[in-house]
């Protein structure tokens, strides 16, 4: 009797499939040169494209919260990364804030000027934001935040704020 080797070994080693990269574009990038966008993901020419690391791709573009939108596209081995810039913050404005200076929220914030503007930043300055409101004892106070699109893809980011009254303790 000869022994039987395993199926799974045969399976485990075929290749995986897709199609060789012969050429790699970037479309879309206005600030960022094309290699800074290519040296956030693992594609080089030469290498297998599939839906795994096209995937991969994808998320390690989207980690770095420079982009606002992201795809990719393979023609025959020529793949292309389509990238829509986030925007830069040009001012940052508070709006309806009379209980709490400009300045104290200010120093609260994390966004400035001159930075990318990502909607988790925003998020977390919304955060800050109520918490000031609510250490000085505002409770109903809400922040919305808003940008204003500018020519060049920048934007001004504008927290409107609704302080509400003054919450005592009896």
């Amino acid at each position: 009797l000869m022994p039987v080797a395993p199926v799974y070994a045969q399976a485990a080693a075929a290749p995986e499939q897709g199609t060789v990269i012969t050429e790699l574009r970037v479309e879309g990038n206005q600030r960022f040169e094309s290699s800074t966008v290519l040296s956030y993901v693992r594609l080089r020419v030469g290498d297998v494209y599939n839906q795994r690391t096209a995937d991969e791709a994808l998320r390690s573009l989207y980690q770095t919260e420079l982009f606002a939108d992201v795809a990719i596209r393979n023609d025959g081995g020529v793949v292309t990364i389509i990238v829509k810039e986030n925007p830069i913050i040009n001012r940052i404005i508070f709006e309806g804030n009379n209980a709490v200076t400009t300045e104290r929220l200010e120093e609260e914030t994390e966004a400035e000027p001159r930075q990318t503007f990502t909607l988790s930043r925003v998020e977390q300055d919304v955060q800050r934001i109520l918490e000031v409101y609510r250490r000085a004892g505002r409770f109903a106070a809400t922040v919305t935040p808003q940008y204003k699109v500018l020519p060049q893809n920048r934007a001004d980011l504008i927290f409107v704020i609704e302080e509400g009254p003054t919450t005592g303790v009896r």
